[in-house]
This record gives structure tokens, C-alpha cells and sequence, in this order.
């Protein structure tokens, strides 16, 4: 009981760590999990999890990677965080299914992508939709994953798009799927080494071979064919990622004022607008425009909508300064007049003001 109601993250780790022995011990010994004792030990996973610093969620992360118990809802919202903390989770996870990993791709950064497209035993419903969304360094990966179900359609898709993507074209010419029907495509795209390697895995007829590389090379020179090589995009739309986590987190719950100085806590300014707009029922730019005007006291009629309370206030100001360029300014005067937003008022009434006040500006 003392470790339930200690706020102290260490304590928080002793709690979890005990929980997660006891699920492990039952399931060692088939023991099934009553329907009420499982939700119950759902939510409170969800909790603590939620709320825990960095380091402890990245060691919970290799904890539960593997355990097939894990509750679904917070393996989900694992496998959004920061990418060094859902790498187990999206690597290894048993409790992700098909459908799970569908919409990581979709709601993800690149990194989660890549992450998706190395899972070792990758189904087909997965890499098609990897194939489908064309991202050339997650197609890439995927080409370097052996252990992956990859069809002869999906494969012939891979090839094709090696015309462009000089990086597939290497662990395409390794891939245990590769046929020689495709080798003999691929043949004509690579260096000499790789040439060689096709020609003694497939036995391919290398005059013959010879022959169509020069003709595709002839064809190149009159400009006759698309092959070239293609830039590898970086587009990591995290926003798009953390609006997801911020959604599942409030449909889950588990978003609560709290969760704001934590995620300030680890340099994350974006989430801190889109988690403070949600508790508030504000837009994200009301909230920019908040921290990026010359008037504290914006954010503070922000925090006191939402529950913050005054004396946390100062601390929360102090980490989005440091993270925003030293906005909202108002220096030492500012934040005395950012103290009288917590006033004698409802967060409803705070709420009110805030809108009215961020209009102006």
C-alpha cells in the first residue's frame, strides 16, 4: 500500500515490476486471470505507465515486449512513444496484430515505420500496406527482412521499385523470396559483385545476361528508360503521431494534468501543446499563440482551465521557455501576472478567458 500511494518514481518502478512478477508467476503456472482481476490490473497498468519518467517506461518496454498478457491498450500506446522506448514493443510484442501494426504505419514516425517493416515474421496484410505507402527507407528495410512473408507479387512490386531505389536493390539480390525469374530483372540494376552472386545462386545464363545489361545500358544513354537513382525521403510526420498518442491516451482515460509537466520534463513542446489543448478543449494554435506571445498569463489561464495547479505553474513556464526560444517573454513580471490567472475561479470561468484573451492576440 505504501508503494501505491507514493508519487516517488522509484516507487513507482518497485510497484510495476511487483505487478508484472505476479502476472508472470500466474502464467507460469496456467493459472487464467479472472475477468475483474484482469481489468482491474489493466487500469492500473495503464496508470502508472502513463505517468512514469522516460527511463522507467524504456525498461517496462523490454519487460513487456515479450509478455503475451500485456493489456492491448498500453502495449498500443507503448509502440507510439518515443522510438528507443517502442522499438521492443513494435520488434517483438506478441499482443500486436495485423491491424495493430497497419495503423502504426499510418499514425507513426519513419523510425516507427522502419521499426514495423523489420519485425521479424511480418504477415502479408502488413508488408502490403508498407508497399502501398511507398516510403523508400521503410521499403528498404522491409527488402532487408528475411524472416518476412513476402509474396511473389510483393516481391516483383520490390523490384520494380528498385528502378529508383538504389538502396533496395542489395538486400533485394539476398532475399531468401527472390526467384530467378526476378533475378534476371534485378541482374541488369546492380554492381558486378551482385551480378555474380545472381548468377551463381540462379545459375543464370550470364552471356545471355551480358546482353541485356548492355542493351539496358544502351537504352539508358538514349534516354529511353526511368532507371536512375532516387533520393531516400526523411519524412517524419511526427505531429500526426502524437495527435494519435494524445487521442488514445484520452479515449484510454489516462490523460491527465500531470501528464503535461512530464512530457515538458523530456523536451517534448509539441505534445505539451496538443495534450494541453485536448484536457482544455482548445485548438493547438491558441495554445502556440499563447507561448509565443509577450503574455505568460495566457498559458497560465490555459493551465488553471485544466487543473494545474498555481504552484506548479512557475516550473511548468520555466521548461516551455527553455524549449520555445525563452517565449512566452513578460520576464519576472510576467509570471506575477501569470499568478492572478489562478484565481478565485472555476476552470470553466479560466477556460472562458482564456479563449477571449488568445483571441486578441
Amino acid at each position: 500500500m505504501t508503494l501505491a500511494r507514493s508519487r516517488e518514481p522509484g516507487d513507482r518502478e518497485r510497484l510495476l515490476t511487483g505487478i508484472i512478477d505476479l502476472c508472470e508467476a500466474g502464467r507460469a503456472r496456467g493459472e487464467p486471470t479472472h475477468p475483474d482481476v484482469q481489468a482491474l490490473l489493466n487500469s492500473i497498468f495503464m496508470t502508472l505507465v502513463v505517468e512514469a519518467e522516460r527511463d522507467i517506461r524504456h525498461r517496462l518496454s523490454e519487460r513487456l515486449a515479450d509478455a503475451d498478457w500485456a493489456p492491448s491498450a498500453l502495449i498500443n500506446i507503448m509502440a507510439l512513444d518515443e522510438i528507443e522506448i517502442a522499438r521492443p514493443i513494435i520488434a517483438r510484442s506478441p499482443v500486436l496484430n495485423d491491424h495493430d501494426l497497419v495503423r502504426l504505419l499510418v499514425q507513426a514516425t519513419l523510425e516507427h515505420q522502419i521499426e514495423i517493416a523489420r519485425r521479424p515474421r511480418l504477415s502479408p496484410p502488413v508488408i502490403d500496406a508498407i508497399i502501398e505507402r511507398d516510403e523508400p527507407a521503410v521499403l528498404t528495410a522491409l527488402a532487408a527482412n528475411d524472416t518476412a512473408e513476402i509474396s511473389d507479387q510483393a516481391m516483383q512490386k520490390l523490384v520494380d521499385r528498385s528502378r529508383d531505389v538504389v538502396a533496395l536493390r542489395s538486400p533485394l539480390a539476398r532475399h531468401p523470396r527472390m526467384s530467378s525469374e526476378l533475378a534476371e530483372q534485378l541482374y541488369v540494376l546492380v554492381g558486378h559483385a551482385l551480378r555474380e552472386a545472381l548468377a551463381t545462386r540462379f545459375h543464370l545464363d550470364t552471356v545471355r545476361m551480358q546482353g541485356a545489361l548492355e542493351e539496358a545500358l544502351r537504352a539508358a544513354h538514349r534516354g529511353e528508360t526511368d532507371i536512375e537513382v532516387g533520393p531516400i525521403e526523411q519524412d517524419e510526420d511526427r505531429e500526426d503521431m502524437e495527435r494519435s498518442l494524445i487521442e488514445k491516451l484520452d479515449s484510454a482515460g489516462q490523460l491527465r494534468p500531470g501528464y503535461l509537466l512530464r512530457v515538458l520534463r523530456e523536451g517534448r513542446l509539441q505534445l505539451f501543446i496538443m495534450a494541453l489543448a485536448r484536457l482544455g478543449e482548445f485548438e493547438p494554435p491558441q495554445i502556440r499563440r499563447a507561448i509565443d506571445s509577450a503574455k505568460p498569463e495566457l498559458l497560465a489561464l490555459a493551465c488553471s482551465a485544466v487543473g494545474i495547479d498555481r504552484s506548479v505553474f512557475p516550473t511548468i513556464l520555466e521548461h516551455v521557455r527553455q524549449l520555445n526560444g525563452g517565449r512566452p517573454g513578460g520576464g519576472d513580471e510576467g509570471l506575477r501576472r501569470a499568478n492572478s490567472a489562478f484565481g478565485p475561479f472555476t476552470p470553466d470561468i479560466a477556460g472562458m478567458a482564456f479563449r477571449q484573451a488568445v483571441g486578441a492576440v
